[in-house]
């Protein structure tokens, strides 16, 4: 057996292999501009065509308001992102905005998940218990229950914000989660907010769907126009779940877990892959704010047309700059 000072000269030293932080830096930025301007036009077609139809403004749609509001709340911070990773991981906006800038991300995150799962309780409630809610539930009580929303996960997203995010081993650095030194707490942290926020949300809206599915399936009197929005909009939080929402919980608290071993001079060869798979599952994560739209486009021909418009005069003006740089006479 080892004595503790034997094994302590050990532990320091071990050589953990390095982590390649350099990734995040050339990975990330050109994932933030993409989702910023896909999320953009796509939140922005969708709150227009929402607030035109303000008056048959539907009980589902205010949580559909809310998740477009969300979206653009974090979509506005990646700019800020996009400067921070270009400059080499320095962030040069403050402390009080980084931390502003991972809050709005929270909010964002599990604001999504939360009213993703509001629009679910009531697709269960219109197609399994139609009757039973009939004329009892309002747009008031859907205005509420947003609010409610909101303050929960503001709630539970405000003791990020009293973790250091700019200072510690790493000046210069605005965390996504903190520093070395409080990585063990944040851990402890991440799983309560794992359970809270992703996993009884995500088991409630499987129950939901999977009872609405059993539902459409067994009666054969069913709209059929029903039942292919409520299949496409299963598959769409299916899509929405399995890209976004999952790999970054498993992954983000993996990685947690991983700094703490290496804290602690217990290093593994996995470390490195773990840290670049959550990195690549922080890229997918904010995709849900380009994705989150698919909510509401799915059923609005309006907002369909839109975009098949946008579409079309792109490519128009694509053909027509191609033209005109094939008739330049080459001097």
């Amino acid at each position: 057996l080892l004595d503790d000072s034997t094994l302590y000269d050990r532990m320091n030293n071990t050589s953990c292999p390095r982590v390649s932080f350099d990734f995040t830096t050339t990975f990330l930025p050109p994932v933030f501009i993409l989702v910023f301007i896909i999320g953009l036009v796509a939140n922005g077609l969708g709150l227009k065509s929402l607030l035109q139809n303000w008056k048959k403004l539907g009980i589902v749609n205010v949580f559909v308001l809310n998740l477009g509001l969300a979206d653009i709340l974090y979509l506005l911070t990646l700019p800020f992102l996009v400067v921070y990773y270009f400059k080499g991981s320095t962030w040069i906006f403050g402390d009080a905005f980084c931390k502003i800038t991972r809050f709005c991300f929270n909010l964002n995150l599990y604001g999504s998940i939360g009213f993703l799962t509001c629009i679910s309780v009531y697709r269960y409630l219109a197609i399994v218990h139609p009757m039973r809610v009939k004329g009892r539930i309002t747009v008031s009580h859907s205005v509420a229950i947003s609010v409610m929303v909101w303050l929960l996960v503001g709630v539970q997203s405000l003791p990020d914000m009293f973790y250091t995010k700019t200072f510690g081993d790493k000046p210069g650095k605005c965390y996504d989660t903190t520093s070395k030194i409080y990585v063990e707490n944040y851990l402890k942290y991440s799983f309560g907010w794992t359970l809270i926020g992703f996993c009884i949300p995500f088991l409630i809206m499987l129950g939901c769907y999977g009872h609405v599915i059993v539902v459409l399936c067994s009666k054969n009197t069913t709209d059929k126009v029903l039942k292919q929005k409520c299949l496409k909009l299963l598959f769409i939080l299916i899509l929405l779940f399995s890209v976004c929402y999952i790999p970054f919980h498993l992954l983000k608290n993996l990685n947690l877990w991983s700094r703490v071993l290496t804290k602690h001079k217990i290093c593994h060869e996995w470390s490195d892959r773990v840290y670049i798979a959550h990195q690549i599952s922080r890229g997918l994560v904010c995709l849900n704010s380009a994705l989150n739209p698919l909510v509401y486009l799915h059923g609005n021909n309006d907002i369909l047309a839109q975009l098949r418009q946008l579409v079309q005069q792109a490519r128009q003006a694509v053909m027509h700059l191609s033209i005109t740089s094939n008739q330049v006479p080459l001097v």
